[in-house]
C-alpha cells in the first residue's frame, strides 16, 4: 500500500512516528510539503500535481495540516477525496474542528457535555455574557490560539471585561466560558482512532500556572478513562466528522465537559505518557479500511432528482409507533430505512419485521416529497430561563 503523508515538518515527532510505522509494515510511505502541491480542475478529472509534476497514485494520505495553513490544506486534502484517495482525516472535520467556535456549535446540539460559553461582537453585551456562564472566574480564549496560547484565567468581572475589551480593540475574536474550578490545572486527552479510544493521558499543570498543555510545562500521566469520559470521546470526534482526533476534555462535577476536538493530534505526548504505539495503531486502521473507503451517502444518493436522504424522529404517539417497518407504508411512499438509530444503538439496514418504537430515528433515503409529509411542523425551541431572568412579556391582546 502507498501512503502519503501530508506534512510541512518531515522531522517533527508525529510525522517520524507515522513513517515508521508505516515502514515497518512493509507499506511505501511518503512525507508530501503540503505547501507544494497544485489543484488541477478539470472537467471529470480532478487531478494533483507535486513539485510541478503530476502526482504517483496513492492508496491513503494522512493529513498533518498545521493551522497556519488550513485553508489550502483542506483544499489539498478535499482534492484527494475528490479524486478517490482514502483520507484519515477528511477536509470537513478539519475544517470544522480548526474553528473554536464552529466546533462548539456544532458540538452544542448534541447531548454531549461543553463548558457553557458565550460569544459576543459589542462591549454592550460582555458583562450579560459573562453572567450567562455563570460569573466570574471565567476563561478567555482567543479563538485562533493553540497550544494554550490566548487562553486567559480572568478571577473578577472588571478583569474580565478589560481583557475582552483590550483583545476586541485589536481584532481578536474571543470566547467567553465558564471557569470548570474542580478541573482547574488539569485536563484529560483521549486519543480516537475509529470508533475507539486507543490511549487517554491526564494532563496537570505546575506551579501557578492553570493551563495543562505539556508546551507550557505541563506533566502528562497515563490514566484509565472511566466509560462515560471514553463514550463522550468518541461521539465528538464521530459528531466532528473525524477518525482520528485528539480530544481535551475537563472533568467536572457533572461529567465529561468537551473542550476541543483537535484533528491533528501530536503523538509524543500520548505515546511518551502511555508507552503505548499510537502511529502502528493509525497505520492498522488506515490498512484495514483503505479497501472500504466509508462513502458520504448524503453526497452520493442525493444526487437523483427528486430524491434525498434525511432523517425521520418518530415521537411519543405517532402512528408508527407499534407498527413494523413493512407495515409502517414507507415503502409504498418509495421510502427506504438505510438504518435505524435506537438510543445508542444503531441498527444498519433493519429488517422489514422490526417494529418501530417512540424515540426511534430512521435514516431514509427517498422521494423528498414523499418524506416532506412526514417531518413535524418546526416548532420554537424553548429556551432554557436563567437564573435571574425576568419571564418573556405575554402577548398583546386585542
Amino acid at each position: 500500500m502507498k501512503i502519503g503523508i501530508l506534512s510541512c515538518g518531515p522531522k517533527s515527532y508525529s510525522t517520524r512516528r507515522l513513517k515508521e510505522a508505516a515502514q515497518s509494515r512493509g507499506h511505501d510511505v511518503k512525507v508530501l510539503n503540503t505547501l507544494r502541491f497544485a489543484i488541477d480542475l478539470d472537467k471529470g478529472r480532478p487531478d494533483l500535481y507535486f513539485r510541478g509534476k503530476s502526482l504517483s497514485t496513492y492508496d491513503a494520505v494522512i493529513p498533518r495540516i498545521g493551522a497556519s495553513v488550513t485553508y489550502f490544506g483542506t483544499a489539498v486534502v478535499r482534492q484527494f477525496e475528490q479524486m478517490d484517495v482514502f483520507c484519515m482525516n477528511g477536509a470537513n472535520g478539519i475544517t470544522n474542528s480548526r474553528d473554536k467556535l464552529r466546533s462548539l456549535q456544532i458540538l452544542s446540539r448534541h447531548d454531549i457535555g461543553i463548558p457553557p460559553t458565550e460569544f459576543v461582537k459589542d462591549r454592550s453585551d460582555v458583562l450579560a455574557a459573562i453572567e450567562r456562564v455563570g460569573g466570574a472566574p471565567v476563561i478567555i480564549k482567543l479563538l485562533e490560539g493553540t497550544q494554550g496560547v490566548g487562553v486567559i484565567l480572568a478571577d473578577n468581572t472588571k478583569v474580565a471585561e478589560a481583557i475582552i475589551e483590550t483583545l476586541q480593540s485589536t481584532r481578536h475574536n474571543v470566547l467567553i466560558q465558564k471557569f470548570v474550578a474542580e478541573s482547574r490545572g488539569k485536563d484529560v486527552r483521549a486519543f480516537v482512532v475509529g470508533d475507539r479510544v486507543v490511549g487517554a493521558m491526564r494532563r496537570v499543570a505546575q506551579g501557578a500556572e492553570f493551563r495543562s498543555n505539556v508546551h507550557r510545562g505541563g506533566r502528562t500521566e497515563r490514566i484509565e478513562l472511566e466509560p462515560a469520559y471514553e463514550e463522550a470521546a468518541v461521539r465528538a470526534a464521530q459528531i466532528m466528522n473525524l477518525q482520528v482526533a485528539g480530544v481535551d476534555m475537563l472533568e467536572s462535577s457533572s461529567g465529561p465537559q468537551i473542550m476541543e476536538v483537535n484533528s491533528s493530534p501530536g503523538l509524543e505526548g500520548i505515546e511518551g505518557a502511555t508507552k503505548l504505539d499510537i502511529a502502528g495503531t493509525i497505520i492498522d486502521y488506515i490498512q484495514e479500511h483503505v479497501r472500504f473507503p466509508e462513502l458520504d451517502i448524503r453526497q452520493r444518493l442525493t444526487v437523483s432528482r427528486g430524491y434525498g436522504v434525511t432523517e425521520l424522529h418518530i415521537p411519543e404517539g405517532s402512528a408508527f409507533v407499534g407498527h413494523s417497518i413493512v407495515a409502517s407504508g414507507l415503502r409504498e411512499k418509495d421510502i427506504a430505512v438505510l438504518a435505524l438509530h435506537r438510543g445508542k444503538t444503531v441498527i444498519p439496514n433493519p429488517r422489514d419485521a422490526r417494529v418501530l418504537e417512540s424515540g426511534d430515528r430512521l435514516l431514509c433515503f427517498g422521494r423528498r416529497e414523499s418524506m416532506k409529509d412526514l417531518l413535524p411542523e418546526r416548532r420554537r425551541r424553548l429556551r432554557k430561563r436563567k437564573i435571574g431572568e425576568l419571564p418573556e412579556p405575554s402577548a398583546p391582546t386585542g
